[in-house]
């Protein structure tokens, strides 16, 4: 039977691995889908799951503080109103100010997730603590 991949990610590759796969998402929509910000946003939720996921243990609390850059990294593409660049940052901020829901949801995500690891890791840590020699 096949094992799921499980990488371990370090504080800087899970914000590596989460703004290059939402710049990849944001120009697949751009191209395949006119640049829905919807569908962005929705694919957005398993890219932060998974960011909390594989980030390794000593690294946590970089995940909550990633994703939110990454979110704005890859709205780039599919926010491109084609005019200049005062055009494209009014494009990027008005998104960014659409989408706030989701972006706050992904990173409520992210958190959830970090913050049962963590418990989970004290609790590993003080049950051998507790455990006699």
């Amino acid at each position: 039977m096949r094992r799921f991949p499980n990488p371990r990610l370090t504080g800087l590759g899970s914000g590596l691995f989460c703004g290059a796969v939402m710049l990849l998402l944001g120009y697949v929509d751009a191209l395949l889908f006119g640049a829905s910000l919807t569908l962005y946003s929705v694919l957005f939720l398993p890219v932060c799951a998974l960011t909390a996921v594989w980030v390794r243990r000593g690294d946590l609390m970089s995940a909550p503080v990633v994703v939110p850059i990454a979110f704005a990294v890859g709205l780039i593409p599919p926010a491109d109103t084609g005019g200049g660049l005062g055009d494209h940052l009014m494009g990027l901020v008005t998104a960014l100010a659409t989408q706030a829901g989701w972006l706050y949801g992904g990173t409520l995500i992210t958190g959830l997730v970090v913050l049962v690891r963590k418990a989970r890791l004290i609790a590993r840590r003080a049950a051998v603590r507790r455990r006699p020699m």
